[in-house]
């Protein structure tokens, strides 16, 4: 049976709940809500409260949808890009759902418990330093102090942190677009759309369908982002597998999901041809500080397969465990075009 919160997500996602019961109910809470946002906003934007500029130019990728937007695959692209291109890049984030307290350097050793399950993804792909903290403004200011050769600073996520001043905004997007088009917790969004940013990006599944997405005016360049399942497999003991030798594998398989969309994970599995034995579909940001019950009887040929976000947690409990990472594929001068952006949007503010 769906929990309240997988109906409340569905609801969101059906252009045509403005008619439903469900929807009269939510509007007043999204009124509220939405009022409380344009209030906070207008408070820093009008200098009642204080803003944070930094010394290099400032790129924010966030979302106005809530949750499993794909901002990770997008900030790790666009961080990999921008050293390409021989940048020194550093990454701040409030590291969501993390046990540690305080300004954090995340390394590619670090504890996901203490910095946060996407900050270590951003670190191992991407080597470049990442910090977290309880507000991105003083993660930035630790980041420029201990590595200050640092030319561009990307925020993960933070659209709406407007403490932190910004040179160029990237609102990423889900294949899904903006569902029924209202504020929390009516709909989706984090804040009313369209409104003016810099560059979209709208992140697509292997085979999955897509949703135009209403554009602001004037209208921001739009790029696509297209993530497919890697066809190398690794797990927590320093061993790798081909996806395609999984095909073959005549025990039960497990995959389990601890992530906003756990069924865009389990359906790009089964597309690619791999019979799973059974779903575990965890809440977003899971700990894991125990393994699920489910994995605790299985058997030694039942081979289990997760995400690379739920794997730099799990495998302090289940090394065995396979990751299933994305590649990502997008034209590469989507890169020169937010560099360009943030640069002139820098000069033009210094």
């Amino acid at each position: 049976m769906p929990t309240w919160l997988q109906q409340l997500e569905a609801h969101w996602q059906q252009p045509q709940a403005r008619t439903r019961l469900l929807d009269w109910l939510l509007r007043p809470l999204a009124a509220v809500y939405g009022a409380a946002s344009a209030r906070q906003r207008a408070q820093y934007m009008h200098g009642k409260r204080a803003r944070t500029r930094l010394p290099v130019p400032t790129v924010v990728v966030g979302n106005v949808v809530a949750g499993g937007a794909g901002k990770t695959p997008v900030v790790i692209a666009l961080t990999q890009g921008m050293q390409r291109r021989g940048l020194q890049v550093g990454v701040i984030s409030r590291g969501y759902g993390r046990q540690g307290t305080g300004c954090m350097h995340v390394t590619h050793s670090s504890s996901a418990q203490q910095a946060g399950d996407e900050p270590l993804m951003i670190a191992q792909a991407t080597q470049a330093p990442v910090f977290v903290a309880s507000t991105r403004a003083e993660a930035a200011l630790a980041l420029l102090q201990a590595f200050p050769q640092t030319e561009l600073v990307i925020c993960d996520d933070g659209l709406q942190h407007w403490a932190l001043e910004r040179d160029c905004e990237v609102c990423v997007f889900p294949p899904w677009g903006i569902g029924n088009g209202r504020l929390i917790p009516a709909g989706p969004l984090r804040e009313p759309w369209p409104r003016a940013v810099d560059v979209i990006v709208q992140s697509l599944n292997e085979g999955e369908a897509t949703a135009s997405i209403p554009m602001p005016a004037p209208a921001a360049p739009c790029w696509h982002l297209s993530r497919q399942l890697a066809p190398v497999l690794h797990n927590g003991l320093g061993e790798q597998r081909a996806f395609d030798a999984l095909l073959q594998h005549p025990g039960p398989i497990v995959a389990l999901a601890g992530i906003a969309k756990p069924q865009a994970f389990f359906a790009m599995l089964a597309q690619r041809g791999l019979r799973l034995s059974q779903t575990l579909a965890l809440p977003d940001h899971h700990a894991f500080t125990s393994l699920p019950v489910e994995l605790r009887d299985a058997n030694a040929d039942t081979l289990i397969v997760c995400t690379e976000k739920d794997a730099v947690k799990l495998w302090r409990l289940l090394p065995q465990a396979w990751a299933v990472g994305l590649e990502v594929s997008w034209q590469e001068n989507w890169t020169d075009q937010v560099l360009s952006l943030a640069r002139a949007h820098f000069h033009a503010r210094s």
